[in-house]
């Protein structure tokens, strides 16, 4: 029931978003209704991942305050047949499984991007890093130089050759590919010139996180995890896809988890990354730093101890499907049927909590029911809170870790003294 509270002549709910999300679903009558806030996918369908909040829904505002001179930003203007000539000798990168990403734009918005070259209508700039060899990694603008590759030199990308579809005003040119255009056309493309901003080899990290995330505003822009995958190439980005495709976490997850934004990856990325480094260790800052050196901590594990990461990461899953059944990594509610979104900060507490009890615990709680205990917690508002807003915050870190493992205690604590008896 909501609890409302006059205070300095303003009313306020003092509900939780938990509490406010269940009222709300029971007052629309909508049991399926998707009332939580939740992720969407490239093409903008809700996913069944909760979008997490700021804290208070502030303005985005830069958290790592950075010297400007530590930025340098190399202008250039080149021409497709370089950006050509650089995809051909792999000094571009794409980030190798972005080819899957690639291919959100349709044919038909790819075509018309390949009209707007024909037309000589300049498109928006590319942004990359440049890496120690001096390659790039194209951040912004991907789907545009995929295009656009595919197109004129289809094998750099290893995608089918583009044909120009639901052109706006070159119709005549639908159903063409690059070798159907006239010499005088084909020229026109490849020497078409284009605006690429290089962030120089040596900007600190932070910085370059900090500059991608602010002009990463594009009409597909990426989520943070999809920086991280583009500029931190190696053995995490391979680890991260392989661990989110197993069976162990796909039915942990209901199966419900789009990965086509890499929302899968981000969560395998931050159980490795508390599992790495105690949440009591984690340090107030910036989240999205933490979690970028975690995938450098990733690609400088040595074999045994990946193997490690990776059993312990399968274990967890399997015990969570078993202790918390379809409501695993949901918020709930005592005798609740209809599922939450899956919550990623529940999603670290639970499962890095689970990966640290030997087989004993994770068995027992397997024989006992942890759900009511959990739906206990759930009306702690501060853990909800803990879950829910800010939660990159030191202090909300440490609270949802150390309440899940106080439940799992207790519940076995309950157990132990129960059997004695």
């Amino acid at each position: 029931m909501a609890a409302l509270e006059e205070s300095q002549g303003r009313t306020r709910d003092q509900r939780s978003v938990f509490e406010r999300y269940q009222d709300a679903a029971a007052d629309a009558g909508e049991i399926d209704s998707p009332l939580f806030s939740v992720e969407v996918t490239a093409d903008g369908r809700p996913t069944d991942i909760e979008r997490e909040e700021a804290e208070d829904v502030v303005i985005e505002q830069i958290t790592s305050p950075f010297d400007p001179e530590h930025i340098d930003i190399d202008t250039r203007t080149t021409t497709v047949d370089l950006l050509l000539s650089r995809l051909r000798n792999e000094m571009i990168d794409l980030a190798p499984d972005f080819q899957r990403k690639a291919g959100i734009w349709t044919d038909g918005k790819q075509s018309r991007l390949i009209e707007s070259l024909l037309l000589r209508i300049p498109i928006p700039s590319f942004y990359a890093a440049e890496n120690k060899d001096g390659s790039w990694a194209i951040v912004d603008g991907i789907q545009r130089l995929t295009s656009i590759a595919r197109f004129l030199e289809p094998e750099t990308v290893g995608a089918d050759p583009l044909k120009l579809t639901g052109l706006e005003y070159l119709r005549n040119f639908d159903g063409a590919g690059f070798a159907d255009l006239s010499g005088k056309l084909q020229i026109r493309l490849r020497e078409t010139e284009v605006v690429v901003h290089v962030i120089r080899r040596g900007t600190p990290e932070p910085v370059m996180f900090n500059v991608f995330a602010r002009i990463n505003t594009g009409g597909e822009p990426l989520t943070r995890q999809e920086i991280r995958h583009a500029l931190i190439p190696g053995r995490a980005r391979t680890l991260l896809a392989e661990l989110a495709e197993t069976k162990e976490f796909r039915q942990a997850t209901g199966y419900s988890v789009v990965g086509d934004r890499m929302a899968d990856r981000e969560m395998v990325l931050r159980f490795l990354a508390f599992r790495m480094t105690s949440p009591h260790a984690y340090r107030p800052g910036d989240f999205d730093a933490f979690l970028a050196e975690a995938m450098h901590q990733v690609n400088r594990l040595d074999s045994a101890e990946e193997d490690r990461l990776r059993t312990e990461f399968l274990t967890a899953m399997l015990a969570a499907k078993e202790i918390f059944g379809p409501h695993a990594f949901r918020k709930y509610r005592r005798n609740q049927q209809r599922k939450s979104p899956i919550n990623k900060a529940l999603f670290e507490a639970v499962a890095v909590n689970l990966a640290s009890l030997d087989d004993d615990d994770r068995e027992t709680l397997r024989q006992i029911d942890v759900l009511d205990a959990f739906a206990e917690l759930m009306e702690d508002v501060e853990f909800e809170r803990a879950i829910s807003v800010g939660t990159g915050d030191a202090r909300k870190v440490r609270k949802r870790f150390d309440a899940v493992k106080e439940l799992f205690e207790d519940a076995l604590g309950e157990e132990r003294s129960g059997a004695e008896q």
